[in-house]
């Protein structure tokens, strides 16, 4: 028996290392800060708790459209490659949020998520309407 929905797994492993990675640099964060509870006010460590928590708010649509277009039969060769820009765009948004030399990751981890949003959702209403 084959893999129900390959996309949604591979993306929802990406989303869960990913995840792991950016709770892993809030952690460094809090140990460099001696923040155990809370946050600095607007410095570093907010600043990698949000890339985290903008991830986990983000992604959690991300992988239910996903999930509802194989299951529609409709993803095609598109949708696996969709996930991956996004998975991309979501780690170029958490070393963004540093600043730094990869301070563009950020708007460009923005832009990504919100295209791949809007896409999604474009394309799951299409299906629920017949249209595709």
């Amino acid at each position: 028996m084959g893999i129900i929905l390959p996309v949604t797994l591979t993306a929802a492993a990406a989303a869960a290392i990913i995840n792991f990675w950016l709770a892993m640099r809030v952690g460094q964060m809090r140990v460099k800060h001696k923040v155990s509870i809370g946050d600095d006010a607007g410095g570093p460590l907010t600043a990698r708790m949000r890339a985290q928590l903008n991830f986990v708010e983000n992604t959690v649509f991300v992988l239910v459209l996903i999930a509802a277009i194989e299951l529609a039969g409709k993803g095609g060769s598109w949708l696996p490659i969709v996930s991956a820009i996004y998975m991309l765009g979501r780690i170029a948004h958490g070393l963004g949020m540093d600043g730094g030399k990869f301070a563009r990751g950020r708007s460009i981890g923005v832009i990504i998520t919100m295209l791949t949003l809007l896409g999604l959702a474009v394309v799951a209403a299409l299906i629920a309407m017949r249209v595709l």
